[in-house]
């Protein structure tokens, strides 16, 4: 038998009746085996957390660790993707070490480098924990302490206790480097 189009005749022996056959595993010594589900994992990559660092800016929060996990959003195919074609991540925002401000409530943000678009992920919760869904490929994460809990709020007002970028957004342009070193880092959002 010649395997002129072998992905078809591939198909044909995984779906045929030949392989529902007692005698078709027989001679070929297969078993059938269950089908694998293809599902998001449990323990979102490392490599993609968003490190919370502190700024300093509201007391109290020094000694405190947070992280932006980030996973794709699930779909039917295994990737979500906005109408634009991006895809959507889901965030997870969790902290170690924080405890409840005296006035307001911690809220947590996700935004553009630009901040030109800003999501409302939302209030922390009891355990520190807030998340949300983003389609941008580099995005900053913030988390700021609010006086009121506006879900309807478009921009932050108050102090920003937290921030984080994604590992895209650390992605550096040439600007400032060889050919184009006389061109400021700092005048398209790069410190260095």
């Amino acid at each position: 038998m010649k395997l002129i189009a072998s992905a078809t005749f591939v198909a044909v022996l995984a779906v045929g009746p030949i392989a529902d056959t007692p005698r078709a595993e027989a001679h070929t010594g297969a078993t059938r085996s269950a089908p694998t589900v293809c599902g998001v994992d449990a323990d979102p990559p490392i490599y993609y957390a968003i490190q919370l660092v502190t700024t300093k800016n509201v007391p109290g929060t020094g000694y405190t660790r947070g992280t932006a996990d980030v996973t794709f959003a699930p779909a039917p195919f295994g990737v979500s993707v906005a109408a634009d074609g991006s895809y959507r991540y889901d965030l997870h925002v969790s902290f170690t070490g924080l405890k409840a401000p005296v006035r307001g409530r911690y809220v947590a943000w996700a935004t553009t480098s630009q901040v030109d678009e800003i999501v409302r992920l939302g209030v922390l919760d009891e355990n520190f924990t807030a998340s949300g869904t983003v389609a941008w490929n580099k995005f900053l994460v913030v988390i700021t302490l609010e006086e009121d809990d506006d879900p309807s709020a478009t921009m932050w007002s108050g102090p920003i206790a937290f921030r984080g970028m994604s590992r895209s957004g650390k992605m550096h342009t040439m600007i400032g480097h060889g050919p184009l070193q006389e061109e400021k880092c700092a005048a398209y959002g790069y410190a260095n």
